[in-house]
This record gives C-alpha cells, sequence and structure tokens, in this order.
C-alpha cells in the first residue's frame, strides 16, 4: 500500500494487548542462542527487525525452533562454545540496530569470516565508536565502504587484547549494550569505559537485566565504567516471558490524551524493564490521568473547551533524552497544545532509521506549526487556531522516510482539524506490522 488515508477522529477508548518488545525480544533471541541450554521465549515480537535476528542466527548454525506459532520459539544454545557452527557467512541486517550492533560485537569476538551489510540507511548510521572498542579486545575488522560505517567485513579475532575497552557513550547506547552482551560471552572478563555522557540510559539499563536473567551479574560503576568478572557464562533462565513494548505504548496512551479515553494497554507497568513506561510521565505533565498496574498503563482526559472540543494539552519543556522513541510522540501531541513545547538532548535522533529530528521539523511543519530545530533539540509553536472546530481544510500527506514511528506517531494527527494520509504506511512492519488494525480498534 503506497498510502492510507486515516478517517477524522474524535475519539479513543478501549483495550489492547502490545506487541512483545523489539529491544527485549532481539536482545533475549541472542542471549539464548549464546547460552547454555534451551530457552522457551513467549510473546516474542513477530516483526522486520526480530525476523532478521533469527534469520542471522540460523544462518549462523543456531537452532531456533517454532512452538505453535513464531511468537512462541525454543533456542538451542552454542553453551561454551566460543564461536558459531558456521566460520563463514554473508549476513543481511535491513536497518535493524537491535540486530547489527550486537552481532558485530559477538561475531568480532568469535572465529569466524563474516561479512555484515544492511540498507543504504544503515550504510549511514556510524559504528565507528564501536569497531575502535572491539579492535582493543582484539578484533579484526575492516571496512567495506565509508570508514566509520557498515557494511562490515570481520575476520577470526586475533587475540585476547585488552582486558580494558573505551567506548564513547554519547552516539548510541546500543555501542556499550553490545560490548557487554559480547565480552561477557568470551567468559575472560573485561572493563568496559564510557567516554562523555551515555545516552540512553534505560537502554543499558533493560540490556544489564536480560543478562542477569541469564546468570552474568554486572558490576556497574554509575554510568562510566562496567565490569564483567572472568569466568562469567551465559546460562538459559529456561522460560522467557517477552513484555510488551513501551514504545508503541506510547501512541495509544497519547491517543486518550486527545480522544478521552479510558485506554488501557496490557504488556508493560510498573514491573516492565523498559525505559519508555516514563511516556506516562511526560502525559501526566501534559494534564492526562495515568494509572497503572504491574502489566498495565491506562489513560484518560476529561478537560474540554467551551465548544466541547478537548481542551489544549498543557506545553512542555522536557529532557527526553532517557526516552528517545517514545519523545516522537511527545512531539505531535505538541501541535495539540496550548504553547510552545520543547524537547530537549535528542542528539540519538540524528542517527536512527532517519535523521528524525529534520524528518519531524518537516511533517509538523505541513501542520502549520513553526518549528525550530538544532542538534539535539526540537521546539514546537503549534498552528494558532488549529484545535478550533472550522472546515478541514486539505489533506496533509505525511512522509514517512522509511521510518516505522514517524508512521506510527503521525497517526495521532488525524485528531486534528487537517485530513492526514500516511505516505508507506508499511513501514510499520519493522516493528509494529499490525499498528493501524491496533489504532483503528480504539480510535473513532
Amino acid at each position: 500500500m503506497e498510502s492510507l488515508d486515516l478517517a477524522h477522529a474524535t475519539r479513543a477508548a478501549g483495550e489492547l494487548r502490545l506487541p512483545g518488545s523489539k529491544s527485549i525480544s532481539n536482545r533475549t533471541l541472542l542471549l539464548a542462542a549464546l547460552a547454555e541450554g534451551t530457552t522457551e521465549l513467549r510473546a516474542l515480537l513477530d516483526s522486520d527487525d526480530t525476523r532478521v535476528m533469527r534469520e542471522a542466527l540460523g544462518t549462523l548454525g543456531v537452532r531456533v525452533e517454532t512452538l505453535g506459532d513464531v511468537e512462541h520459539v525454543r533456542v538451542h544454545g552454542l553453551g561454551g562454545a566460543r564461536g558459531f557452527p558456521v566460520k563463514r557467512a554473508d549476513l543481511f541486517l535491513g536497518n535493524a540496530g537491535t540486530a547489527f550492533r550486537p552481532l558485530t560485537a559477538v561475531l568480532a569476538l568469535a572465529d569466524g569470516d563474516y561479512a555484515l551489510r544492511g540498507v543504504a540507511r544503515m550504510h549511514e548510521r556510524p559504528i565507528g565508536d564501536l569497531v575502535s572498542a572491539l579492535r582493543e579486545a582484539g578484533a579484526r575488522i575492516e571496512w567495506r565502504g565509508k570508514p566509520g560505517f557498515p557494511p562490515l567485513a570481520i575476520a577470526p579475532r586475533a587475540a585476547h587484547g585488552a582486558a580494558k575497552v573505551r567506548v564513547r557513550g554519547d552516539v548510541s547506547s546500543q555501542f556499550v549494550s553490545a560490548l557487554l552482551i559480547a565480552l561477557a560471552w568470551t567468559g575472560e572478563g573485561a572493563r568496559i569505559e564510557v567516554e562523555g555522557e551515555l545516552v540512553s540510559k534505560p537502554y543499558v539499563e533493560l540490556t544489564l537485566g536480560l543478562m542477569k536473567r541469564f546468570g552474568v551479574e554486572v558490576v556497574r560503576e554509575g554510568w562510566s565504567a562496567f565490569e564483567i568478572e572472568a569466568g562469567s557464562r551465559y546460562r538459559s533462565p529456561g522460560v522467557v516471558d517477552v513484555e510488551g513494548d513501551a514504545s508503541s505504548a506510547s501512541y495509544f496512551l497519547a491517543a486518550a490524551a486527545l480522544g478521552a479515553g479510558p485506554v488501557r494497554v496490557r504488556g508493560v507497568g510498573r514491573t516492565s524493564l523498559q525505559g519508555d513506561v516514563g511516556f506516562a510521565r511526560v502525559l501526566e505533565a501534559m494534564g492526562v490521568a495515568i494509572t497503572m498496574g504491574d502489566d498495565w498503563i491506562e489513560a484518560r482526559r476529561s478537560a474540554r473547551a467551551p465548544s466541547g472540543a478537548m481542551a489544549p494539552l498543557a506545553a512542555f519543556d522536557l529532557d527526553m533524552n532517557l526516552i528517545p522513541d517514545a519523545a516522537m510522540t511527545a512531539a505531535v501531541l505538541a501541535l495539540f497544545a496550548d504553547g510552545r513545547s520543547r524537547i530537549r538532548n535528542i542528539a540519538s535522533w540524528r542517527v536512527k532509521e532517519t535523521d528524525r529530528i529534520a524528518a519531524m521539523a518537516a511533517e509538523l511543519a505541513k501542520f502549520g506549526a513553526r518549528v525550530e530545530a538544532g542538534a539535539d533539540f526540537i521546539a514546537i509553536d503549534p498552528a494558532p487556531g488549529f484545535l478550533e472546530p472550522g472546515e478541514r481544510g486539505e489533506r496533509v500527506a505525511v512522509a514517512t522516510y522509511d521510518d516505522h514511528r514517524m508512521a506510527m506517531c503521525f497517526s495521532l494527527a488525524a485528531f486534528g482539524p487537517r485530513p492526514v494520509r500516511i505516505l508507506d504506511p508499511g513501514c510499520v512492519a519493522k516493528t509494529f506490522p499490525t499498528y493501524f488494525d491496533a489504532y483503528g480498534s480504539i480510535v473513532s
């Protein structure tokens, strides 16, 4: 489908179960492959990014057995092996950072010859800092294109290398997560020192929590250093239930902010490992009532303008470094705010599936917003009278830049006065193939 025209939305209410977390699904697939024993994964996300990881593991000789449906699998771990059964492979990893970065680290510390490549955008996403750290650990990696970026050629590890590696923390938290997973697998012990401020800390916290479930506990010195004990090894916990995707929860909770609610999402809540549950606090700052259980979150809002339409949301000025994916949802909600909103400390947006700061600025402007964008921030002044009833005007065609989150968060613009057309809606297959069906189930 080249485009999808969304009906004007006025109400959002209902309940739905979220698909599995992409971040947890790909991490647990890899950890299960590296662990001793077999691991049963339940409620695994079935999407483009997780299929990339599953196919890569299969190509490398890891047995991933489907148990009834694609969301329920059994992974047969490699155990004490420090390499993969297949010693030479060419892996195509699409635009899946949660597959490309950790597989680069693990394969670089193994004993085979591997080529790693992706789509054109993946070849624009930096990986030089991760490669530099891996080389300190004895990896042999060559650039097959522009230095500092994929594609990569990996040869068998030359030597153990240094017991201490350093990596920049201000580009992508996935570099630290990849090093943690891979260096623990070697069993040699290591120290990872982070240079500069670590971005997106909750994703590293998520990695550490999952490693602990697989038997490896890392000693953390704040966010500046991580110690992995020699002799560490991954052991299967038996069964892992993948929790729902907290980033995906943001769209439905935000719909409640615009369409009264209540909307309840199941699969994430107070006990969630994911940092994006913090988006609930952002909604509270905007005037939305939030209630939360161990594995559910509910949002509702009753404030209405004299016309009977929903009243504007409260404008905000927030550092969203800890929730960069859900911050995109907040940027679209800023169209419905009562003044200028500002999202700060989001430099990581520049190296995601697209340059999200530039893409968001361009698409918000189509709705009449005045947008200021910098290296690590975006500020949005909604169009005057955006929420006033009246003629709906010309349809806005929202470009999605082959970025799933652009498509999903701009579906919320259908609550505004302009008709909305989402271009290339199929890009949501990266993490949430059935998103628009789920959206339609709660929005009217």
